[in-house]
C-alpha cells in the first residue's frame, strides 16, 4: 500500500493523493484557523476530514468512477460515506465532542446533534468494520492521525458559558476546514497556486495618498459648505480608529462622508491592532455597485472584492457539486458585499456559503446603514456580531444617519460602546439642510403627488413598493411641465439599467437641467443624490430621513424641502409588508404633531419603544433562532434565518449587450464549474422579482429557469421601467 487517492487524475493525467490531499488541507485549515486561536483545532480537522477515503470500497469505487465518469459508488451503485470515519476519530480518540461536526458536513452541510449520535451509532456497529479498515488504511500512511494529541481549544472555551459563543466557533471551524478543502483540491485539478492576499494594513499610507487625489478631483476648485464638515467627520474617524478593538457606532447624518471616513477607519484601525482585511456590508446592491467603486478609487482594483451576486447555486442536482462550491472566498484585503450575503452565509449551513464565514475572524467589519437590518433577525446578528469582537479578534462599525438603539437591548449590555462621533447633535444641527413639510390630512392621491411635484425642475420621489413606483411615474410623465426625463429606478430594472439612470440623473444635476425620478426606497440609503426638492411617501423615521440626505446634499442651498405624503391610493398592503409595526411607531413620535425625524434623543425612544412593541428579544424568528443556535441544530436555523422576509430571486433581462448575455448564459451550463467571474459578469443584466411571482411568470411563459434560483425573464422588458408584471388581482401586485 504505497498510496493511495483522494481525487480522480487533473488534465495532467495525475491523481491526487490522499495523504497529498489530508496534509494540505490540515496545513491551510490551520491557517485559516489561526485567525481565531485555533490552529491546532483546524489543522487537525483539516487532517481526518478525508480519512474515511481511505477505506478500498472507496478506493475501488473512485477508479470505477474514473474509469466510467460520474460519482464514486459501490458495485451496486450506492454511494459510499467517507465522513464517517474523520468523524469518529475527532468525537472518540481526540475528544471533540460537537467540534466532529464539521467533518460530518463537510459536503452536504453541518448537521444537528441528532445526525451527529447516529453517525456515531453506526460507527461502532454496523459500519464498525468499515470505519475500522479506512482509519488503518490511512494510519500507515499518517500516523499522526492516530498519534495527534488532541488538538487545543482557544483558551476562551473553557471558561465560556454562553452555547451561541461555542456554536459560532463551530461555524468557524467549519468554514476553515471547508475552504482549506475547496482550495486544495481546486489547485490539484486547475493547477493553480494559492493567492497570497496584501495586508490590510500596509495600506494605509496609499489610502491617504489616495483619498487626496480623489477629493480634489472631486471637489474641484470650489468646495462645497458641507465638505469642512466632512473632513472634520474623517478625522473623528480616524482618531478613533487608534481605540481597541470593540464596536464602534458610527452616527453621522446623510451626506457627511461617510463611505470615505469609514474606509479611513478601518486601513487605520486595522493597521494599529494587526487586522487582516475590512468586510464592508451594505443593504442594497444599488449601495455596494457605488461604494465598491468608491474603495476601488482609494484602495486600489486589485485589493478591492466587489462580491454580492444574488444567484442560489444550492438548489443544484446532485452531479454538479463543482458549481455550489463555485463562491467567492473572500481573500482579499477589502470585500465590498451585502448585508443579506454576510448573514446569511453567517448563519447558513452549507460549505459553499459559508467556506467565506472565517475571513471575518480578525476583520473590521463596517456595517453601512445599519438601520437596515431587519429587526427579527436582530438577536442573532447582534449575538454574533457581539462574539465576533469578544472572542474572534474582530472590531464592528456600526454606520448610520438614523443610528439604531441597539446598545439599549439586552444582547449587548456590559459592552462598551466606542463612539466615533462624541457628540453627534451638534453635528446633525449644523448639517440641517432641508425643511420638512408633512402632507397627510386629507391624505392625497398619486395624481395629486404629480401635479405639484411637476412644478419642480428638479425633483426625486420616492414611495414603499415597485407598484406604487409604477404607477406614480405614470402620473408624472402624463403631467410633466419640463423639457426633461421622467426617469424611473427599481429593482424590476436590470442592475446596468438603474446605473445608467444614475449616471444620467447626476449629469443633469450637475448641470442644472430639468429631471424628475420616480424611485422605491433602494435610492436612499446611501446613493449620492443632490436634489433641491424630494417627495416622499411615508415611512418609519429613518426611511424618512435617509430620503431627506438626497435633498440639498452638499448645501448649497439655503434649504432643501422634503415633503411627506401619505398617499391615499398607495399600496397599504405593500407597504405592511415593508415596515411593519415600524411605521406605527414612528407616526406616535414623528409627523406634523411631532419631531422631525433628525431629532436624535425622540429617534433613540421611537427605536426602544419599536423594539418592545416588536418583541425582538422576546419571542418570535429571532428568539427562536436563538434557542436552536444553543442546540447546536443548524439546519433550523439555517432555515429560518432569513434576512428578506419574502425572497426574492435574480431575473436575467433583456437589456445591455445581448452578446455577453448569450456568451453568460452559455457558461452557466458548463458541467464542471461555474467561476465565480461568470456571476459578477451577469449582475448587471439582472433584475429581481419575488419567487412566487418568478414562478408563476414561468407558469404563463413568461420565464424560465436557468441555473440554482437564476431565472431567464423571456416576456417585455418596458424601456423606462423593466419588468411590467404582476398578479391579476390588484390586491396581490406586491407580492
Amino acid at each position: 500500500m504505497d498510496e493511495m487517492w483522494a481525487h480522480s487524475a487533473n488534465r495532467a493525467g495525475r491523481r491526487h493523493a490522499l495523504t497529498e490531499h489530508l496534509r494540505g488541507t490540515s496545513l491551510l485549515a490551520g491557517e485559516f484557523a489561526d485567525a481565531f486561536d485555533a490552529r491546532s483545532l483546524g489543522a487537525y480537522l483539516g487532517l481526518v476530514h478525508d480519512v474515511g477515503k481511505a477505506g478500498c470500497a472507496w478506493q475501488e469505487g473512485l477508479l470505477r468512477a474514473e474509469a466510467a465518469g460520474g460519482r464514486v459508488v459501490d458495485a451496486e451503485g450506492r454511494g459510499i460515506d467517507h465522513k464517517a470515519a474523520g468523524t469518529w476519530l475527532a468525537a472518540r480518540t481526540a475528544g471533540l465532542g460537537f467540534f466532529s461536526m464539521p467533518l460530518l458536513g463537510h459536503h452536504g452541510g453541518l448537521p444537528d446533534t441528532q445526525d451527529l449520535k447516529r453517525c456515531l451509532y453506526l460507527a461502532e456497529t454496523e459500519a464498525r468494520d468499515r470505519v475500522q479498515e479506512a482509519i488503518d488504511r490511512a494510519a500507515a500512511l499518517i500516523p499522526e492521525i492516530r498519534t495527534a494529541p488532541a488538538p487545543k481549544m482557544p483558551a476562551w472555551v473553557a471558561s465560556a458559558n454562553d452555547l451561541h459563543a461555542v456554536e459560532l466557533l463551530i461555524r468557524m471551524a467549519f468554514s476553515a476546514l471547508v475552504d482549506a478543502d475547496f482550495l486544495d483540491t481546486a489547485q490539484h485539478f486547475r493547477g493553480r497556486s494559492l493567492p497570497v492576499a496584501t495586508s490590510l494594513g500596509t495600506l494605509s499610507e496609499p489610502f491617504e495618498e489616495a483619498r487626496s487625489a480623489y477629493l480634489k478631483r472631486r471637489m474641484g476648485s470650489s468646495p462645497t459648505p458641507v465638505d469642512a464638515i466632512r473632513a472634520e467627520v474623517y478625522e473623528q474617524a480616524v482618531q478613533t480608529a487608534l481605540q481597541p478593538r470593540g464596536i464602534f457606532p458610527f452616527p453621522a447624518p446623510t451626506g457627511s462622508g461617510k463611505t470615505i471616513a469609514a474606509g479611513g477607519f478601518a486601513v487605520h484601525h486595522a493597521a494599529e491592532h494587526g487586522l487582516r482585511r475590512v468586510i464592508i456590508a451594505v443593504p442594497y446592491m444599488s449601495i455596494t455597485e457605488q461604494n465598491a467603486q468608491v474603495y476601488r478609487d482609494l484602495f486600489g482594483d486589485t485589493h478591492v472584492l466587489e462580491h454580492h451576486s444574488s444567484i442560489d447555486l444550492h438548489r443544484q442536482p446532485r452531479g454538479r457539486k463543482w458549481q455550489k462550491l463555485a463562491a467567492e472566498n473572500w481573500d482579499a484585503p477589502v470585500v465590498v458585499t451585502t448585508t443579506v450575503q454576510l448573514f446569511e452565509s453567517l448563519f447558513s449551513r452549507k460549505p459553499s456559503a459559508m467556506r467565506k464565514v472565517h475571513r471575518l475572524a480578525g476583520a473590521v467589519i463596517v456595517l453601512d446603514e445599519v438601520q437596515a437590518l431587519p429587526d427579527a433577525m436582530l438577536l442573532p446578528i447582534l449575538s454574533a456580531l457581539r462574539h465576533l469582537t469578544e472572542y474572534f479578534g474582530s472590531s464592528v462599525l456600526l454606520a448610520s444617519a438614523t443610528q439604531p438603539a441597539f446598545f439599549d437591548l439586552d444582547i449587548f449590555r456590559g459592552l462598551q460602546a466606542r463612539d466615533v462621533i462624541a457628540r453627534p447633535q451638534p453635528l446633525y444641527d449644523r448639517l440641517r439642510r432641508v425643511r420638512y413639510r408633512w402632507w397627510c390630512d386629507p391624505k392625497p392621491t398619486f395624481r395629486q403627488v404629480a401635479q405639484e411635484a411637476a412644478g419642480e425642475k428638479q425633483v426625486l420621489l420616492i414611495v414603499n413598493t415597485t407598484g406604487d413606483a409604477m404607477r406614480l411615474h405614470e402620473e408624472l410623465a402624463a403631467v410633466w411641465r419640463h423639457d426633461g426625463p421622467v426617469l424611473h429606478l427599481s429593482t424590476r430594472m436590470a442592475s446596468a439599467h438603474r446605473r445608467a439612470v444614475l449616471d444620467l440623473v447626476r449629469m443633469r444635476l450637475e448641470n442644472g437641467l430639468p429631471v424628475a425620478v420616480v424611485s422605491t426606497q433602494l435610492v436612499e440609503a446611501g446613493v449620492d443624490l443632490d436634489f433641491p426638492t424630494v417627495y416622499r411617501a411615508m415611512a418609519p423615521a429613518e426611511a424618512l430621513q435617509q430620503a431627506a440626505g438626497r435633498a440639498n446634499r452638499n448645501g448649497t442651498l439655503s434649504e432643501g424641502k422634503v415633503i411627506v405624503f401619505d398617499p391615499a391610493d398607495g399600496s397599504t398592503r405593500g407597504t405592511e409588508l415593508v415596515y411593519g409595526a415600524a411605521l406605527g411607531v414612528s407616526c406616535s413620535y414623528f409627523g406634523p404633531d411631532g419631531e422631525d425625524p433628525d431629532h436624535l434623543s425622540t429617534l433613540r425612544i421611537y427605536y426602544r419603544d419599536r423594539y418592545a412593541v416588536k418583541n425582538v428579544e422576546g419571542s418570535g424568528t429571532g428568539r427562536q433562532i436563538q434557542d436552536r443556535r444553543a442546540e447546536f441544530d443548524f439546519p433550523t436555523v439555517a432555515k429560518q434565518f432569513r434576512m428578506i422576509d419574502e425572497l426574492s430571486v435574480p431575473i436575467l433581462v433583456p437589456y445591455g449587450d445581448e452578446a455577453e448575455r448569450d456568451e453568460l448564459k452559455e457558461r452557466l451550463h458548463n458541467p464542471e464549474r461555474i467561476e465565480p467571474a461568470v456571476f459578477r459578469r451577469l449582475q448587471p443584466y439582472l433584475a429581481t422579482l419575488p419567487a412566487p411571482l418568478a414562478k408563476y411568470a414561468v407558469a404563463r411563459g413568461l420565464a424560465a429557469e436557468l441555473v440554482g434560483d437564476l431565472y431567464e425573464w423571456l416576456g417585455p422588458y418596458h424601456p423606462e421601467r423593466g419588468i411590467e408584471f404582476a398578479y391579476p388581482k390588484p390586491e396581490d401586485y406586491n407580492k
